[in-house]
């Protein structure tokens, strides 16, 4: 494949990148559980990503993009937590902010629940939930998931139907 000139390239860079970057932080966020080594993992992939572009356009820009933060954080967490993983602190941060402010039970009540959620999402093995953060938060296809995974599409169904039993069965378990 022939390489792009600079214009080029800075055009395809806005095109492909500069769109899903939320995407990029959220899933970064997941993987690596800190926003702050999520802003450096998304750094990191706008590098490769611009690399990658030099060479010509992506087919499906939002899965490429996908595919080269998985590889950037898993790259990532191997270089600086061999073999630990740091937990997030701060749920309010992984779920997003809200636009209208909830009453004080029920800002408290979500903050339990998100809290709930943040936690069993936290817990599961990485292949599952790598997939449902790709699946749920992302909204990407069996197909895209699997391209940006290099897994069948069968492993990706079956990793998701396990993703949220164990999902369940942790938040059966903090619900008493």
């Amino acid at each position: 494949m022939a390489q792009t000139s600079n214009e080029d390239t800075h055009r395809l860079f806005a095109e492909t990148v500069l769109p899903y970057l939320g995407d990029v932080l959220t899933l970064a966020k997941w993987l690596t559980g800190s926003a702050s080594d999520a802003e450096d993992v998304t750094q990191e992939v706008c590098v490769r990503a611009l690399k990658a572009l030099e060479r010509g356009p992506a087919q499906n820009a939002r899965a490429f993009m996908l595919t080269v933060t998985r590889n950037t954080a898993f790259t990532w967490l191997r270089r600086n937590r061999p073999r630990a993983m740091v937990l997030t602190d701060d749920p309010e941060a992984a779920a997003g902010e809200t636009e209208l402010a909830p009453s004080p039970d029920a800002a408290m009540i979500a903050a339990a629940d998100a809290s709930m959620v943040e936690a069993a999402l936290t817990a599961l093995p990485l292949p599952f939930r790598e997939i449902l953060v790709m699946r749920e938060i992302n909204e990407l296809s069996y197909r895209e998931i699997a391209e940006a995974t290099g897994v069948p599409i069968g492993t990706v169904m079956s990793r998701l139907a396990r993703a949220r039993k164990l999902m369940l069965v942790a938040l059966k378990g903090e619900m008493g």
